[in-house]
């Protein structure tokens, strides 16, 4: 099982995603809500005891340093399986707006550019883990989006702030992670001793854009030069993504209207009548204003 971009393992895991969203949707929707909850609640749960649980498969399991590092919760996704089932059953409706939007938006990146299966070098040993990172992704976006879709939640269209707010704290609650396993000895901060060097695991992009990576370049077009040099010292003026703080502009700038346009599908029929109210009451005022 080798996976590349459009081969057909990469097309087998997307339509067995597809197939088993559409099939729990169709198996659980005219169940009670407390059968549509415990199932989604148990994938949260599975989901959060396989994180750990696959240190005990390769390439975890046969090297001692990686099992260290990536048990901790150390990028968008892993994060959020340690955070998911706590959130379930939060009655907060902007705590749920997130598990929605994120939960959706970085499970469909993962399944439709699964860098991690095709960055293995050995797939065929490593079948196992292939099978886990599919099932953690699926499982971050079928469950907010079933969540919503069986109306435990519903989505405003005035909320959706909460999508870029909500990634730029988990970043940081991310950040923190690394910081915290560079000094207990876990990970080197650094690749070299080099001042300008990225963090040793930024696949979240928090320690700059990366080199030569094309979707965090796409970002730091959007990033303003104050976050892209140092400011003062021995090394002012040169290039230095500022950590977390570059990605600040491009996380409302790029994920605000994605969560719109995701809401829109939901709460469309909301939005459409409070444009239509405005519009009505903007007019009225300036009739009021002529006469």
């Amino acid at each position: 099982m080798y996976i590349s971009m459009f081969n057909f393992w990469y097309f087998f895991w997307l339509i067995l995603a597809a197939g088993a969203t559409a099939g729990l949707y169709f198996l659980l929707r005219n169940r009670s809500v407390k059968l549509q909850k415990t199932v989604l609640f148990a994938l949260l749960v599975v989901g959060f005891l396989l994180h750990f649980l696959k240190v005990y498969i390769p390439p975890y399991s046969i090297d001692e340093a990686r099992m260290l590092r990536d048990s901790w919760f150390v990028n968008i996704c892993a994060a959020n399986i340690a955070l998911f089932p706590f959130m379930f059953f939060s009655k907060n409706e902007k705590i749920k707006d997130y598990m929605f939007y994120i939960g959706v938006i970085s499970g469909l990146i993962a399944l439709f550019y699964p860098q991690e299966p095709m960055a293995k070098i050995d797939q065929l040993a490593e079948q196992l883990d292939i099978i886990r990172f599919y099932f953690h992704h699926w499982m971050l976006l079928t469950v907010p989006l079933l969540m919503v879709l069986f109306k435990h939640h519903k989505l405003s269209y005035k909320r959706v702030l909460v999508a870029p707010t909500g990634l730029l704290l988990l970043m940081l609650f991310i950040m923190l992670n690394q910081v915290f396993q560079a000094e207990l000895g876990y990970t080197p901060m650094r690749l070299t001793n080099d001042f300008f060097g990225i963090g040793y695991k930024n696949t979240s992009y928090i320690w700059g854009p990366g080199v030569n990576d094309a979707i965090g370049s796409f970002f730091a077009i959007f990033t303003p030069d104050i976050f892209k040099t140092v400011p003062v010292g021995q090394y002012a003026g040169q290039e230095k993504y500022w950590p977390w703080f570059w990605i600040i502009v491009p996380a409302f700038v790029l994920v605000t209207p994605i969560a719109f346009l995701i809401c829109m599908i939901f709460d469309r029929k909301n939005f459409i009548n409070d444009v239509k109210a405005k519009k009505h009451l903007i007019v009225k005022k300036l009739t009021a204003k002529a006469k």
